[in-house]
């Protein structure tokens, strides 16, 4: 059963808000399935790499429903859990992306409406000719170690780099 009420269209409105002020990347939904009898669901998001053409990240996280919300407060928050897919979907091209080792920020999404958020970070494994992306929760007010990896290999993708490959 699916609830559409005022207070979840509201809650996702502010979170798509906060969403796209806080990253380049948009996060496009392509799958949501109930995963109990409260209409909690999960959703799966495409979300393109802004900076690298031709690579695609998939992640689902958890959205909690009406009932869910009634029996344990917290309205505005949902939890920080991700699951993460990287691939090519294309050719490859390479912008002007951090290939430092903290990489760089791809995407941002609130789920809570201060202190906590998921994120997608991309970094450069120049060794291995690599692009690494990392789904992780940012909790202000308590750390969390909520993660989950994907690689996309450049080895025979016949990648592309804008600038010039890093040496």
């Amino acid at each position: 059963m699916r609830l559409a009420s005022p207070l979840r269209r509201l809650t996702a409105l502010m979170a798509l808000l906060m969403g796209l002020a806080a990253g380049p990347a948009i996060a496009e939904e392509v799958g949501e399935f109930s995963n109990d009898w409260t209409g909690n669901e999960l959703k799966v998001q495409a979300v393109a790499d802004p900076k690298v053409q031709g690579v695609t990240c998939h992640v689902v996280h958890f959205d909690r429903s009406l009932i869910d919300r009634v029996s344990k407060g917290n309205w505005f928050e949902d939890p920080s859990n991700a699951s993460i897919a990287c691939r090519q979907t294309g050719p490859i091209v390479i912008g002007d992306i951090a290939t430092g080792k903290g990489g760089e920020e791809v995407f941002s999404e609130r789920k809570s409406l201060i202190w906590k958020s998921i994120a997608v970070r991309r970094i450069y494994d120049r060794k291995n000719d690599t692009l690494i992306y990392v789904v992780y929760s940012r909790q202000v007010t308590e750390a969390s170690a909520k993660m989950a990896i994907s690689t996309v290999p450049l080895f025979q993708a016949n990648a592309t780099w804008e600038k010039g490959k890093p040496s």
